[in-house]
């Protein structure tokens, strides 16, 4: 599975952006492996753990632009299924998220994401599967 596309972040304004309200940092992006950042704090519920929809955020945002950049151009990646397992929680500090592909169909595109937080320990296991489309 090689990286075939690139993807130019530069063209897509993140303002205004649920990864712009979740402070999401992507440090890594190619069709096989994508990973990011993003803090606890501002990402909690109310009793101040880390909030199970913010890691699943984390983990569609990097599945999916990692399957947008496996799609190419001239086609979407678009989520149609995304599950979670909830290992602990945090309270405090960055969680870090790696996508790593399972499958890069032509019609299909599949990543496992492990979210962990400032230790390395699992926080979170999920799955994502994104649909190639014509744009």
């Amino acid at each position: 599975m090689g990286e075939k596309n690139t993807l130019n972040m530069s063209e897509y304004s993140l303002k205004g952006t649920l990864l712009e309200r979740m402070n999401i940092t992507l440090t890594e992006l190619s069709a096989v492996h994508a990973a990011g950042s993003m803090p606890v704090e501002g990402n909690t519920q109310p009793m101040g753990l880390l909030h199970g929809g913010a890691s699943v955020v984390l983990a569609e945002t990097l599945g999916s632009i990692a399957a947008q950049m496996h799609a190419g151009e001239g086609k979407a990646a678009v989520g149609i299924e995304i599950n979670a397992t909830h290992h602990a929680s945090a309270r405090s500090g960055m969680v870090y998220g790696e996508a790593r592909a399972i499958h890069l169909g032509r019609t299909t595109a599949s990543y496992e994401v492990l979210i962990t937080d400032d230790s390395g320990k699992r926080l979170c296991t999920s799955r994502i599967t994104c649909m190639i489309i014509s744009r």
